[in-house]
């Protein structure tokens, strides 16, 4: 089975995307809610893909990206931000972003997911 880790401040967003991920038969999902614990969940967990989202406290999605990639180079992260926030993911993908969805506009979300895994 395939592991995913949402990494997102919001309990709301998180169990949003879960509920979509779960819809698709991607049941084994692992929660952060800040960039710190995204970092220390890749490092426990080692998932096979990343959901994560930029904006979130203790250490931003951009910076946690550039953590997780120091542990694993090929990890596969796909940010998610909200409209606007285009310069962010331009950073993400130049850093290592896999690729990114726009918050709220999750249609391709499992297209990109199952893309990635």
């Amino acid at each position: 089975m395939k592991s995913i880790l949402l990494a997102d401040d919001s309990r709301f967003m998180r169990n949003h995307l879960k509920a979509i991920l779960n819809n698709s038969n991607y049941t084994e999902i692992i929660e952060a809610d800040n960039g710190v614990n995204a970092v220390e969940m890749y490092k426990k967990y080692s998932p096979n893909i990343v959901l994560m989202d930029i904006t979130m406290p203790l250490l931003n999605g951009v910076d946690a990206l550039k953590e997780i990639i120091k542990i694993d180079p090929l990890a596969k992260v796909v940010m998610c931000t909200s409209l606007g926030g285009h310069h962010f993911i331009k950073e993400a993908l130049s850093v290592g972003a896999k690729d990114f969805v726009v918050k709220p506009y999750f249609q391709n979300l499992v297209l990109i997911v199952n893309k990635h895994v």
